[in-house]
Order: structure tokens, then C-alpha cells, then sequence
């Protein structure tokens, strides 16, 4: 699938004449047919068919591109032909008009799962990832054939060209909505757009490797092509890698990248998890993005004890944050970078020698910034949340999009920085809870002024041009400073209050304070727990 420009999408789905979005119509029709179906099993039935629709579309481009040439010795049913142009074969019994032509039958579902298992036998490389859900019994065959008849007039008119990225935005934007619909499930699979294109816009992947070892859904992964496409880059200059746990998830990110044109072959599943199976032993990534579990207790610790990636302590068995983060520092190329979400607990934990390890981070100078997310930004949980980015060989001078060339750049030959343009023994605080706005009571999400906001500050710091301190919202403080203050990461500590606080939000604050509390009880109890079975055990070993 020859990636086409992504610039096309957003004119493909302006406004109608009624003034809402084409997507926003779309999501609406196929809601109504969902009926007593849950989200969580009925995003797969419409994700899978928009994916069908999207390879039909791609393969009847190349199909009637080989019809016309066929003097010339061209076969349109030649599966090598879509092999050569990375376009999906798909076989008669699966393409879209003739799904289209029986979708008033009873039997529509048998169809559509027939077609799906075929493709499948066709492609190697989607093999165990379409889903074969169409048959069901609470799926109605009526219900079905005008969800397939919705499905198809997704970019109808449009050309083959841009039909691909309406049909890809059209998937991403589905995928947001089942999220929402799903709540706090819809979280494991899906991080909201916002923080994605936050997360990106501050790395700025233009070129090199991008890993994402608990990818869920690979927003991160479309967010960073689309990235590299806006500012003219070459999509093939980066290269993915991926790990996910969730077979579900994982083919839903498998479709959503191929959908992109993007190659998913470095994408992988095993029910072991990062920690316990890494799919990417040696790896060395330019770029990690990544939102882990909050908090994880279920990581495998007890039995990672002596793990070569705990080079900066070992992490507690009972949460997975400081296990993560070095779990990115193994994969993290010599001048590699990371940007990654974890809970704000993380920024001041000393439990189980959490603080230990912060401290051994930041003397090792290895964290460049910290954000202080918004309350409400996420669907599965209200535990406030932290950007982290951290880099290997700070003191560099700052080649944009280059991480993968540094050893053959004349600037990077053992040249040191510049006096006054060196921000490696700093770390550049920005508190960002006021930003963001509410799109329904309980979720709030970060406008493209925010991103911006926050993403250009992170650049002129790091550049050294035209950035300065701002009270209540950005601070570049000495890791002098921060040893102090014992090591505390929070940055409320270090920028202050803003010259006017006259916007206190005490229900916002009141709800962070609170879902942070509950999290501290947790943690209470779940340490109470461990105390008492180890009480317990050293018991009954005396009474033997």
C-alpha cells in the first residue's frame, strides 16, 4: 500500500451542509445500529469492515491499473503484482461489491466472515488479526447490511488516492469514540489524541526508530507518520517497533497501521508482556513513546529480581513506573530519546526504593523535562498524570530529527556545546493543569494552542532561543536545586504560583487531591497485605 500525502484528510471530511463533520454523521448511523450490542464487541465489527472497505479500495485501485496493461503482460489476479506494489490481495469471494450485493441477505453475516478468513489465507501478514464476528447471533442481519451500506459510502466520489485517508480517518476517529463509549476499558486500549500528539509534537520524530513497547491500539505510531509527513519529512526515514500484551488490542493496532500504509512487521504480541518476554531484545530505539499501565502490581517483578535493566535500581515488585522507565533507557539508543506518560505519584514515590532510583536518574543526568498534566485527560482512570521525557547524552548540542546520524555529524564529534547554550545540567518543570478544556462532564482534552504552548517551550528551552521562566507555569531548574528538594520531580515545587491565580478550578483540584489520595490508600493496603502474608509465612515457618 503506497502511502499517499495525509494533507487530503481533513478537506475529505469538512463539514457537510448541515455543518457537522462527515466522521461525526458516520459515528452516529453506526451507533444507532448498534443496538443491544456492548461497544467493546461492536468495535470490532465496524473497525473490521472500514479495514475491509479501506484493502478493497486499495486493491480495485491497482486492479484496474493492471486491467488497462494487461496487452503489456500485466495480470490483474496475479497475487505477486499487489505483492511488488505493498497492496493486499483480495480474493474474489472478499471484495467489497459483491459483499455490497448481498448484504440484504439473512445470511450477510457468514458472508462477511468468509470474506474475512480469505484475506487472511491470502496475506500472510494478517494472519490472526481480522475478526470473524459477523455471524453472530446478537448481530441482525438487517442491521448488519446497512452498516456494510454505511461503510461504503465512507469517500464515495472521492478519488482511490484520498479515499485511503478519509477511510483512515475515519478509523482513528472511531477508535477515539469507542474508547469513550467503553469509559474506563476503552482506556486500555486507546490514549487519548491529545496527549499522543503532545507526546509527539515534543520528541519530534522526523527520523530514525520509534518504539512503543505497550503500543495498545499504535496511535503513537500513526501520530509520529503524521508528524514526519506535516513537516515535509519522508515517512520511510522512520521505522517502528512494538510490543503488546492484548491479543485483542493488538489487532486492532495491526489494522490501524495498515490501514496508514504503515509497516507493522516489527509489531508483536505475546500474552508475557514487555517485562517478562521482550520482543525487541536488542533494540536500540532513536525515539520512545509510550503510555504504560498506571501503577501496574501484576508486572512479573518477584521474578525479574536480577534483571540486567535495573541499572539504576531495582524496581518495587508491587509497581511497575520505575520498571518502565528503565525498561526504556535499555532500548534507548546513545543519544536516543523518550517521552512517556506515567501517574504524578511517580514524581515524589519513595516507597520501595522508588526514590532511590529517581534520585540515581536524575545524578545521572538523564531527565530532561517534566509536564504536569490536566485532571480529567483520561478515559480509564482519574489518577492525575505526568509527562516524563528523558535523554541519553544531554550534553550534545540539539540536531533536530537527525538521532540515528549523530556519529557521522561534524557538529557532534566530540564538539561541546556552546558557554550559555547548555541546558544538560537543568531540567526544564512546566505545569500544565490549567490548560486543556472539558468535551464532555468528565473528560477534558489539550486544544492544538495547548500543544503548542507546551511544545514550543520544551523547543526554545532546548535550543536556548527565546525561552524564559513564566511563574505558575514554566521553570529550567539546576539538578542542584532539585537535590534540595530532595529529589522531588513535582513541578508545582519549582514554578511557583502565576502572577494572577484569579481561575482557581477547587472542584478540579479537589478531584485530583482526591483520586491521589484513594491511590496512596491503595497502595496502604496493598502494602499492609504483603506485610501481613509475610507476618504470616515467617509464622508458620517458626511453628515447623
Amino acid at each position: 500500500m503506497t502511502k499517499k500525502g495525509t494533507n487530503s484528510t481533513t478537506s475529505a471530511v469538512r463539514d457537510n451542509q448541515a455543518g457537522e463533520p462527515l466522521e461525526k454523521q458516520l459515528w452516529k448511523a453506526a451507533d444507532k445500529l448498534r443496538k443491544n450490542i456492548d461497544a467493546a464487541e461492536y468495535k470490532h465489527v465496524v473497525l473490521g469492515l472500514i479495514f475491509l472497505k479501506y484493502i478493497s479500495d486499495a486493491f480495485e485501485e491497482l486492479y484496474a491499473q493492471l486491467k488497462a496493461e494487461e496487452e503489456q503482460g500485466a495480470d490483474p489476479e496475479d497475487k505477486d503484482e499487489y505483492n511488488g506494489e505493498n497492496v493486499f490481495f483480495v480474493p474474489q469471494a472478499a471484495r467489497w461489491n459483491l459483499l455490497l450485493s448481498k448484504a440484504k441477505q439473512p445470511d450477510i453475516g457468514k458472508f462477511v466472515d468468509e470474506a474475512m478468513d480469505a484475506i487472511e489465507k491470502e496475506n500472510p501478514s494478517l494472519r490472526g488479526v481480522l475478526p470473524k464476528v459477523y455471524a453472530r447471533q446478537n448481530l441482525d442481519p438487517t442491521s448488519l447490511g446497512e452498516l456494510i451500506d454505511l461503510v461504503g459510502n465512507i469517500a464515495l466520489g472521492d478519488t482511490k488516492a484520498r479515499s485511503a485517508d478519509v477511510l483512515g480517518h475515519v478509523f482513528e476517529y472511531f477508535l477515539g469514540e469507542f474508547a469513550l463509549a467503553e469509559g474506563k476499558k476503552g482506556g486500555q486500549f486507546y490514549t487519548p489524541r491529545s496527549i499522543v500528539e503532545l507526546l509527539v509534537e515534543m520528541l519530534e520524530p522526523y527520523k530514525g526508530r520509534v518504539f512503543d513497547p505497550c503500543c495498545g491500539s499504535g496511535g503513537m505510531f500513526v501520530q509520529s507518520e503524521k508528524f514526519v509527513n506535516e513537516h515535509q519529512g519522508k515517512v520511510n526515514d522512520i521505522s517502528i517497533y512494538g510490543q503488546e500484551s492484548n491479543q485483542t488490542t493488538w489487532r486492532l493496532c495491526k489494522m490501524n497501521l495498515a490501514i496508514r500504509g504503515i509497516d507493522s512487521s516489527q509489531v508483536k504480541w505475546n500474552n508475557e508482556g514487555s517485562f517478562l518476554n521482550d520482543a525487541h531484545k536488542d533494540l536500540k530505539a532513536d525515539y520512545i513513546i509510550a503510555n504504560p499501565p498506571f501503577n501496574d502490581s501484576d508486572w512479573g517483578g518477584d521474578l525479574l529480581r536480577n534483571d540486567g535493566r535495573w541499572q539504576y535500581g531495582v524496581p518495587p515488585a508491587g509497581n511497575a513506573n520505575y520498571a518502565w522507565i528503565q525498561h526504556f533507557l535499555y532500548h534507548l539508543a546513545p543519544n536516543g530519546q523518550a517521552g512517556f506518560v506515567l501517574a504524578k505519584g511517580s514524581l515524589t514515590s519513595k516507597t520501595s526504593g522508588e526514590g532511590d532510583i529517581r534520585k540515581s536518574l536524575i545524578e545521572n543526568n538523564l531527565i530532561d523535562c517534566i509536564v504536569n498534566l490536566p485532571a480529567k485527560l483520561f478515559l480509564n482512570t482519574q489518577i492525575p498524570a505526568s509527562l516524563w521525557f528523558i535523554r541519553r547524552n544531554r550534553n550534545r548540542p540539539t540536531l533536530k530529527g537527525t538521532p540515528s546520524e549523530e556519529m557521522t555529524h561534524p557538529a557532534l564529534k566530540g564538539t561541546p556545546p556552546e558557554e550559555g547554550n547548555n541546558c544538560s545540567e537543568e531540567i526544564l518543570f512546566i505545569d500544565a493543569r490549567n490548560l486543556g478544556h472539558l468535551i464532555n462532564r468528565r473528560t477534558r482534552e489539550l486544544s492544538k494552542e495547548d500543544i503548542q504552548q507546551i511544545a514550543n517551550t520544551y523547543h526554545n528551552w532546548r535550543e536556548r532561543e527565546g525561552y524564559e521562566d513564566i511563574s505558575g507555569f514554566c521553570a529550567s531548574v539546576p539538578i542542584s536545586k532539585v537535590a534540595e528538594l530532595d529529589y522531588v520531580l513535582t513541578p508545582g515545587r519549582y514554578v511557583g504560583l502565576p502572577e494572577e491565580d484569579d481561575d482557581f478550578d477547587f472542584e478540579e483540584r479537589f478531584t485530583a487531591l482526591k483520586a491521589e489520595f484513594e491511590e496512596q490508600l491503595k497502595e496502604e493496603a496493598r502494602l499492609n497485605e504483603i506485610i501481613s502474608a509475610n507476618l504470616l509465612k515467617i509464622k508458620m515457618e517458626q511453628q515447623k
